[in-house]
């Protein structure tokens, strides 16, 4: 994950932007269900792991789902994801954003899914962390498939919208959330 300065003139004022690039994929050849947030959050850059947040609720989905110990070492987990066929990434490549929030993210990039689709055929459900993720899925990721060999690789992937495990995100309780997330993560 790289981070960069920028300064950019915003009217007659000088914002300073960080851009932010994803964290690498943490997908193998066994990944069936991938799951996509937006760009990880400050402490998820800083700790370069996943969901690091310790209120995120997406270690206490896994734990539920497929008793993965949210507390286990992160090598551990990914593990463990991996034996389940679960892989995670973002679908912005980077981007600027203040902070962690989700609502400052300007001059968004996705990553490449043409390429990684082509490369993970088994990929059978994408679910997306959050109504950004859907948002950008939508916006910037499904116009890149735009040639019908392309549209192929998404005609059997189902596309799953789940509520954001952010503790930014409090319209819903986290058992609703646990819930959404266990039975989209654990269906078959």
């Amino acid at each position: 994950m790289r981070l960069t300065k920028l300064y950019k003139l915003e009217g007659n004022r000088l914002l300073r932007q960080t851009v932010i690039s994803a964290l690498a994929p943490e997908i193998s050849v066994s990944c069936q269900i991938l799951v996509l947030g937006s760009m990880p959050g400050a402490i998820s850059q800083k700790e370069a792991e996943y969901y690091a947040h310790p209120r995120n609720l997406f270690w206490d989905c896994v734990e539920t789902a497929f008793q993965i110990d949210r507390n286990a070492p992160y090598q551990a987990r990914l593990a463990a994801l991996n034996d389940a066929h679960i892989g995670l990434w973002d679908v912005l490549a980077s981007c600027s954003r203040k902070a962690s929030s989700d609502a400052t993210i300007r001059d968004a990039k996705c990553n490449d899914f043409v390429k990684l689709l082509s490369a993970y055929p088994q990929i059978n459900r994408i679910c997306l962390n959050g109504r950004t993720a859907f948002d950008y899925w939508r916006r910037l990721v499904i116009p890149s498939f735009a040639d019908e060999l392309d549209k192929e690789l998404l005609a059997d992937v189902e596309i799953i919208g789940l509520p954001s495990t952010s503790p930014a995100h409090a319209a819903l309780s986290p058992a609703a959330k646990i819930d959404a997330w266990c039975a989209a993560l654990s269906k078959g």
